[in-house]
Parts: C-alpha cells; sequence; structure tokens
C-alpha cells in the first residue's frame, strides 16, 4: 500500500510568500495575515506601500516574519536595494492584502513605481488579492475594468466583502477576513498538485430519521474524518464534492457543498454528484434505518405506556453505487467506511467483498465517534493495514495515498476535465 508521508502537510508549508500591504485602513489586518502563514511554515516577506506604512510599521510585519521588509524601492541597504526583482524571483505566490483601488489600478496597467508594483510586475507566481475600499469605488466603471483586466490575466480575488466600513458606510468593500484569505492562498497553490483533474465526492456526516417533527434517529458522527478528507484532497489538486449530513463544520474554499438530512437525500445526492466522478468515500454514517411511518405532530407521553416504533432499512447508497457499473464495466474507485464494535476486520471485509469495494476504512466504535483522534485499519483485497492511532488528518492522508497509487493508470473521468 502506498506510503502517507507528505500527504498531510500544509500546502503553505516550504513556500516563499510575498505579502504585499497597501494603504487601507485594513492594513492591520496583514499582520495576522502575516503571522498565520508563519505559523504554517510559510517564508513570508513583507513589501509595503508608502501609505500602508504610515498605517502599520515595518518592523510590526519585521517581529512577525522575522525577515526583512521591503518598504522602499531606493533603500539601498533594503532587500530590493541591489536587485529590485528579487522577491519576485523565488516567490511561489504574491498574495497583496488590503489591495486599494489605486494598487489595483497601477497593476492592471502594469506600471512599477514602488517596491510593490516592481514586484508584481517582474513575479510569474500566482496572484492573489483580497480588495479593500469604499463601495463607491469598487463599483466604479475605472475599478471594475481593471478588474476585469487582472482576472484575464490570471489574477485570484477573494472578496470584497459586504460590511461597514470605515467611513460609516455599509456595502461591499471590505476586506475579507484574515482566515478566509489564507485559506483561499492554499486553494491556489494547490492547484496541479498530484491529484490535479481528479474529481473526488465525498460523503460525510451522520444522517437523521424523522420520528416526529421534533425527534430523530441519527448516530454520534461528527463529519470531521469527511471534512478532513475534504480538506487533504483539495489541497493536493483534486476537485471535490462534500455531500454533508446535518453537522455545522465550515467549508474550506474551493469545495462544493451539498447539504442533506436523510439517508433517502444523501443517496440521490451521492447519485447525481458521481456520474463522472473518480473517486467515492463513503465517510458518512448513515442511519441503518427509519420510522415506517413518522409522526405528522408531537408524539405526547400518555402516562407510562411504552412507545413502539417499526423501523425499516434505509436505503443501501454503496450498493445503489455499484449496481450503477455491472460487472466489467469502468466504474469510480470506491472507499467504504465500516464503524464496528466488534470482529472489526472481518466485518470491514465482508463489506469489501459484498459491495465490490476497492478500500474499506474500518473503526471501532464508538471510541472514534465524535473525536479528534482516529484508530482504523485499511482493509483492500491485498491484506490489512492497520494505522497508528492519531489525528484524522493523518488517516485521511493515508485514505489518499492508496487512492492516489490506485488512480495512477487510470485516465481522468470525462467530466472532471470540465469540473469548475
Amino acid at each position: 500500500m502506498a506510503r502517507a508521508e507528505g500527504w498531510a502537510s500544509d500546502p503553505l508549508a516550504d513556500r516563499r510568500i510575498v505579502l504585499g500591504v497597501t494603504g487601507s485602513i485594513a492594513a492591520y489586518k496583514a499582520l495576522s495575515i502575516a503571522s498565520a502563514l508563519v505559523q504554517a511554515g510559510a517564508a513570508v516577506d513583507a513589501v509595503l506601500t508608502k501609505a500602508a506604512a504610515e498605517l502599520v510599521r515595518p518592523l510590526a510585519f519585521r517581529a512577525l516574519t522575522h525577515r526583512a521588509v521591503a518598504a522602499d524601492l531606493w533603500d539601498p541597504n533594503g532587500p530590493l536595494g541591489m536587485d529590485h526583482v528579487a522577491l519576485a524571483r523565488g516567490a511561489d505566490a504574491l498574495l497583496i492584502a488590503p489591495a486599494t483601488a489605486d494598487v489595483l489600478a497601477r497593476l492592471a496597467l502594469g506600471l512599477a513605481d514602488d517596491a510593490l508594483t516592481a514586484t508584481a510586475l517582474a513575479a510569474r507566481a500566482p496572484m492573489l488579492v483580497a480588495p479593500a475600499m469604499e463601495p463607491r469605488m469598487w463599483s466604479h466603471p475605472a475599478t471594475r475594468e481593471h478588474v476585469a483586466a487582472l482576472h484575464a490575466r490570471g489574477t485570484y480575488f477573494i472578496g470584497p466583502m459586504e460590511g461597514r466600513m470605515a467611513s460609516g458606510e455599509h456595502g461591499l468593500g471590505r476586506m475579507a477576513e484574515p482566515e478566509a484569505v489564507v485559506e483561499h492562498l492554499r486553494l491556489v497553490l494547490s492547484r496541479g498538485g498530484p491529484l490535479a483533474g481528479r474529481r473526488i465526492v465525498i460523503a460525510a456526516g451522520p444522517t437523521r430519521e424523522a420520528i416526529d417533527p421534533v425527534r430523530y434517529l441519527s448516530n454520534h458522527s461528527s463529519g470531521r474524518m469527511g471534512m478532513a478528507l475534504a480538506r487533504l484532497a483539495r489541497d493536493r489538486g483534486a476537485d471535490v464534492t462534500l455531500v454533508l449530513g446535518p453537522v455545522d463544520h465550515a467549508l474550506p474554499a474551493g469545495i462544493e457543498r451539498i447539504d442533506v438530512t436523510t439517508a433517502a437525500e444523501m443517496q440521490a445526492a451521492v447519485l447525481d454528484a458521481v456520474a463522472g466522478a473518480d473517486v467515492l468515500v463513503m465517510a458518512a454514517a448513515v442511519a441503518d434505518f427509519r420510522p415506517t411511518r413518522p409522526d405528522d405532530a408531537k408524539i405526547k407521553k400518555r402516562g407510562a405506556r411504552a412507545l413502539v416504533l417499526t423501523l425499516a432499512p434505509t436505503e443501501d447508497i454503496l450498493g445503489a453505487v455499484d449496481a450503477r457499473w455491472p460487472p466489467g464495466t469502468a466504474r469510480p474507485l470506491l472507499v467504504g467506511f465500516a464503524a464496528e464494535t466488534d470482529d472489526l476486520v472481518g466485518n470491514a471485509r465482508a463489506k469489501l467483498i459484498g459491495k465490490r469495494l476497492d478500500l474499506v476504512v474500518a473503526n471501532p466504535v464508538p471510541e472514534t465517534f465524535g473525536s479528534d483522534a482516529s484508530a482504523a485499519t485499511l482493509v483492500t483485497a491485498d491484506g490489512d493495514t492497520p494505522l497508528p492511532r492519531g489525528a484524522k488528518r493523518d488517516v485521511a492522508a493515508a485514505i489518499l495515498a492508496y487512492v492516489f497509487e490506485r488512480m495512477a493508470d487510470r485516465p481522468i473521468a470525462a467530466s472532471a476535465e470540465h469540473h469548475p
């Protein structure tokens, strides 16, 4: 089985990021961005415009990045003193946050009259900008033309967002929050990864089956494993669709989310999404049974009388997927999960054979439900591979390493080539 080393690493680790900061009052947010990038393992070179240096001192960035800050193109002792394109030459990405209307205009026109615009014009790395300006400035036709020109050249944008401005006005022009900007940069840097061009559908979380309007049958699944898989698959360049049961998780940037509640809804969503996909990972904890006759009104207590529920099996989602591709036809790689209280590997192997799966991830329960840590055994036709107990991200990495190994000789699914 493929080794998982490196699959759990952060796309920002060991990357050189040029962080451009311009003269918006949102410049203070760039300090949080710089700190987050450094904590993720990136080397950060901050480049400030003259206006930005009036709002946030270069020394603050130096304290966070432990690297010299470029704030003057003509400073002979600065990072650009002897080579005005030095930072551009080694950059893996150029992030400008915040980006004012003035800087967007100068970038669109190809001007290079300060440290930031000179670096941007010389850079060949991906550029991501986070605009921040008054709503009237963002909506002005000149700004719209400059944004369109930058888009046409391949510049990535995040925001602006709607909210209250420093002036007191409310509208579209507020800079995206630092966490969202950093997450979007991860998405930009993941393009071209080992799973680039592959489309992966992941089902995650629990399902709920109504007993009455206020009660339901469900389980303790948190959806965290599915979220870890979705994030890592995205970080390795895959197009990811996440079919998610009723859990409250913020979705990583660049992942298509389909919310469902019941097993029937999950089956419909999975069958629709898996058409043209390369891989299906069924990490969801689908309820095995549903009440045959859920009440339309809340069931009341009636003395000491016991309540009897008649249950029927829910949909067999993997079975329905398997039926779509008769034996001998090319189909997506199918990964299932088996949550077991006993005979972990035996039950997982029975599921592997019975549903014609490529891999079953066997988890002991209840100890792995709702936990950040996970213990698992990977069960394939070739044998069993116990994984050491660790973070769910590590288990997700092992799963994706196996997927990558198995997909190496497979053509990309036809629809995945055009997936947005």
